[in-house]
Parts: C-alpha cells; structure tokens; sequence
C-alpha cells in the first residue's frame, strides 16, 4: 500500500508538475492481472487514462512498441500522448467506460459487437503480416511453458492432485501434439488476450482494443478462440460455428489465411483453443495462490469445460479428456470452495 501511494503521488506530480495539466482529480479506472494499474484524470480539456507500471516489475516499452505497429493499421488503440519509460508512467487516450462483456448478454447486442471485433481482427491478421514478421515468434518453447503452468498451478497447486507417471506421460504426449499442431498453423499477428474485457464499446472506431502489449507471431486461430470461447461468457457451440465462418469469410476476401476448407480452419481454432485454455487455468489459479487474486477462480469452471468439450471432439485427445473426466473435474468444485480459507489452504 505505501509503495503504491508513492506511485500514486508521483504520477500526480508528473501530471501536475511536469505536463501541467493540473487534473482536477484521479481516480482508478481498472486493474488487470499483472502489476500494471490504470487511473482516469479529469482535466479541463477531458479524460484521459494514465498507465502506471512499476519499473522492475513492468515494462512499458512493448505496449509502446506494439502501440506503434497497430495504430497505422487503423486499430483503435488508446493513442499515447506522453511516455516517461524509465519511471513507466504513460498517458492515453480514454476508451471510456464500457467493455464488451457489459453489454454483449443484451438482446440483439452480441452480433453487431462481434461483427466489429471480427472485422478489426481481420484487419490486424490482414494488414498486420508485415508488422507481425517483426514479433517475437509464439514458439515451441513459449507454448510449451505456457501450458506447464496447468499441471503445476492448477493441478497440484489448486486441486491437490499430483500427478502420476501415467498421468504425465498423457500430459507430456497432449502437451507435444497440441505445440505440433499449433505451429502447423498459418502465423500472423497474435493480441493475445482478444476478447471481451479488453474490447471497448466506443464512439468512433469501435471496439477500442487494450491491453495488448504481449504480442506475439503465432497461430492464426489464437485471437479468434479468445474471442469467441471467452473464458469470461460462454455462447452455444452452434452460434460460435457460425462467428467462426464469418470470420474465415472475412479473411478469404482479403486474402488472409483462412485454410483449405472449413474443416480445416475450425480444426486450427479448436485445437489452439485447447493449448489457451489449459494456459488459462494455470494463470488463474497462479492468480489466487500466489499473487493472492481470488477474482478468477469462478471463471475456473468455464475454462475446464472448453477444455473437457472439445477433448470430446477430437480423438487425439481422448486421453487427456479422459485424465480430465476422471481426476480433474470433480475436484473443482471442492478446491474453490476450499479457497475461501485462504491461499494455498
């Protein structure tokens, strides 16, 4: 807390002091899951967001450098009017207050909504492939580590299960086929983290896009599961076949990566899937049982149940979803409920 209220002091003398914009007040505006916080400031010429990110603990440089591949692609990223990377304090443009998940459970609200994340999507895939060759790749190494993070976090950590010979090996040989497939796919522009709490409602070239700033090379149906299989708000699995056609539409008439056939591109958007969400349910339950973040453990059951789903799908899977249904599944529940006494309890 007293770390944080210096911080809070100094972006307020950066703002007052140094950009003399002498706000007439701050207030927080959101958090997300890294060390990373975000404050509106009301000045006499409107809102705008500052980021604040801790040296040693965050780097504002790859928001900056990410920042400046998308905007000339006419992505609506919160623009930056001001950066002082080595106290990593910046100022933005303010989205507003209304992200997608807010709105989307509204009737007739999520079709429109999806139609303009799919289109800006698109345009990132399309018209990003020259700035996406300067990413960093989304390679063996990363996918691999990512997915570590289920059996170690979720698994031991969360659910108290601690695997077996056998169950490693299952884990081991979905683990390899699933980074296989993944790197099999067409590689283009990777957000990263694509879906409805990080797209803004706004007035003028909606959705605002955040938090972005990890950016990768990788797999062309990444962004796309992110969206559409949202760890925080579910749709029939008919409706989302639906979105997933529309978007390969979108990208065959731009000449974007859109696969042989339908089969194939659902396949590449499934099995990636797959790969996120078994990262997913490591990163929450990090989360909870080291950062002290109970906040995601509801959104736990969700992302299991993609998981478990499209095992069920794909044969080459049959042994993982097997491990899941037979060990993981029903210890969920229990080990939520066990939270409530504390972390690692």
């Amino acid at each position: 807390m007293v770390d944080h209220d210096a911080r809070l002091a100094l972006l307020h003398d950066w703002l007052s002091r140094e950009l003399r914009m002498r706000p007439r007040r701050i207030e927080p505006a959101s958090s997300d899951a890294s060390f990373r916080r975000y404050f509106r400031a009301f000045c006499a010429d409107g809102t705008y967001i500052v980021m604040d990110a801790p040296p040693g603990r965050e780097d504002v440089r790859p928001y900056l450098r990410v920042t400046k591949l998308l905007e000339p692609l006419g992505v609506h990223v919160p623009h930056v009017y001001e950066a002082d990377e080595q106290r990593g304090l910046l100022l933005l443009e303010d989205l507003g207050h209304t992200p997608y998940l807010s709105r989307l459970a509204e009737p007739g609200a999520a079709g429109p909504l999806y139609g303009a994340a799919l289109e800006a999507l698109a345009r990132i895939q399309v018209l990003g492939a020259e700035a996406a060759a300067g990413l960093p790749p989304y390679g063996r190494a990363v996918l691999r580590r990512e997915m570590d993070l289920m059996p170690e976090w979720f698994m031991e950590r969360h659910l108290g299960i601690v695997p077996t010979d056998e169950e490693r090996a299952v884990l081991e040989a979905a683990f390899e086929w699933l980074i296989g497939e993944a790197l099999a796919q067409p590689q283009v522009f990777v957000h990263r983290d694509y879906h409805s709490r990080n797209l803004m409602l706004t007035a003028e070239r909606s959705p605002g896009v955040l938090d972005f700033q990890d950016a990768l090379r990788g797999p062309v149906g990444y962004d796309l599961v992110s969206l559409l299989k949202d760890c925080y708000i579910a749709w029939p699995r008919g409706r989302v076949l639906e979105w997933v056609q529309e978007y390969r539409a979108l990208l065959a008439a731009r000449g974007g990566p859109a696969g042989q056939d339908a089969a194939q591109f659902l396949r590449w958007f499934d099995l990636i899937g797959v790969q996120r969400h078994l990262k997913v349910l490591g990163i929450f339950a990090r989360l909870w049982h080291r950062d002290g973040k109970p906040g995601y453990l509801g959104d736990l059951p969700l992302t299991l149940r993609y998981v478990r789903e499209t095992c069920r799908l794909y044969g080459e899977l049959a042994p993982l979803g097997a491990l899941l249904e037979g060990r993981i599944a029903a210890e969920l529940p229990r080990a939520n409920a066990r939270a409530v006494g504390g972390p690692g309890t």
